[in-house]
């Protein structure tokens, strides 16, 4: 038991070790000038482009629970299918959230938009989805990018559309389950 601990830790060390020596070569977007300062905030930007990483990912370890199959959850399928034309980013149904990654219209990948929701309970209700949509406008193919958090007339349509299907797939269900 303790052999494989041990080649955990030296395999973390080893990744560990090759993650600062990449950054030491300049890669792009290493410049901290580019970054906030406060912790918090940049903690809410890796979030934001999806460049989080958790050590329970790493060594493998799972925390218990009872789930739902996610095909069972009229919520979250109706999301998938809302958004099935984005590629995913991340998507975590025992953590009740959904990543997309970039996407852009037209091949322009100088504008793009990412959307991420999260969801607060798995009843079909307006406060049941955190939805967040994040616009990224870069100047010379991808280089000086500026990542917005945009609120309004999408969010409300998303969350209007995924609320819409949602409960058609509940009526669908109890239409089933009657016959």
């Amino acid at each position: 038991m303790n052999k494989i601990k041990t080649i955990k830790i030296i395999a973390f060390i080893a990744f560990s070790s090759l993650l600062l020596n990449a950054c030491k070569g300049g890669l792009p977007g290493g410049d901290a000038r580019k970054f906030p300062a406060d912790p918090e905030k940049r903690i809410q930007k890796n979030i934001a482009e999806g460049k989080s990483l958790q050590m329970n990912e790493i060594f493998g370890v799972r925390q218990g629970g009872t789930f739902e199959f996610a095909s069972s959850n009229k919520l979250w399928r109706a999301s998938l299918d809302v958004i099935d034309f984005m590629p995913l980013s991340s998507v975590n149904y025992s953590g009740g959230i959904i990543i997309t990654d970039w996407y852009s219209e037209n091949n322009n990948q100088n504008e793009s938009i990412k959307i991420s929701i999260r969801f607060m309970t798995n009843e079909i209700r307006s406060d049941a989805l955190n939805i967040k949509v994040f616009n990224r406008k870069c100047l010379d193919n991808l280089l000086n990018c500026k990542v917005t958090e945009t609120s309004g007339v999408l969010v409300a349509e998303l969350k209007k559309e995924i609320l819409k299907k949602a409960a058609i797939y509940q009526e669908q269900d109890r239409k089933k389950k009657k016959k």
